[in-house]
């Protein structure tokens, strides 16, 4: 009886190590982990809006930038161009200072005659534009090209002395247009800007009305 006691005894003493050794305590010093990130916290509504007022601050600051634009009279158009984007100004543009409505196609055949604005401090958002001349052509003393040719509207304008190109682009696009040559040598006019307006019918002043137009003309270098 004695020895069935302590056998007894010492298998109850082992069940409780073992429900002991299950508990909370243990699970603490298992190799999983329970700790888990905290989220990072929310901003606040002042910080969103400090942060836009910041945003806001820097566009209005670039927007306002000023800047020096150099003086381009006399250089030519490329390198014009390229030094006033070098000093900040990237709104350019240019025109034909003689008043023919030429297209700068080839930037390094043309010249500055002079510029608007002038030189001087500028915010950089201003737009440059350019008058200018072919290399070979002397600047006239006042720009012909700064206004867009004027519509000419329910009467005839004088285009006497105007390109030929301009008087079309001032006549309604439904007019009916004819250019010879007052030479007398029947040439083909292709390039319009290249031809000057000797004569015209109707006369300058005559009502339009969508009558059809005729324009005689010579190449600038001759005389009407």
């Amino acid at each position: 009886m004695h020895t069935r006691t302590i056998a007894t005894a010492l298998i109850v003493g082992s069940s409780l190590l073992a429900l002991t050794g299950c508990g909370p305590d243990n699970a603490s010093n298992s190799g999983t982990s329970t700790t888990t990130d905290k989220p990072a916290a929310a901003h606040t509504a002042d910080e969103e809006a400090a942060g836009e007022k910041a945003a806001d601050g820097k566009a209005t600051d670039a927007k306002d930038e000023t800047a020096a634009l150099p003086d381009m009279t006399g250089k030519g158009l490329q390198s014009a161009q390229d030094q006033a984007q070098a000093a900040g100004f990237y709104g350019l543009t240019s025109h034909d200072a003689l008043g023919r409505d030429r297209m700068q196609a080839f930037d390094r055949n043309w010249k500055v005659c002079s510029q608007t604005p002038k030189a001087g401090d500028h915010p950089t958002d201003t737009k440059v534009d350019f008058a200018t001349v072919k290399l070979e052509e002397t600047c006239p003393a006042k720009d012909a090209g700064a206004e867009q040719p004027q519509a000419a509207g329910a009467k005839m304008p004088d285009f006497k002395g105007k390109a030929v190109k301009v008087a079309r682009g001032a006549l309604d696009s439904g007019t009916s247009i004819t250019v010879k040559d007052a030479s007398g040598q029947d040439r083909f006019i292709l390039m319009e800007s290249n031809w000057q307006v000797c004569g015209q019918e109707p006369a300058a002043g005559a009502k339009l009305d969508g009558r059809p137009v005729t324009l005689s003309a010579v190449k600038f270098e001759e005389s009407c």
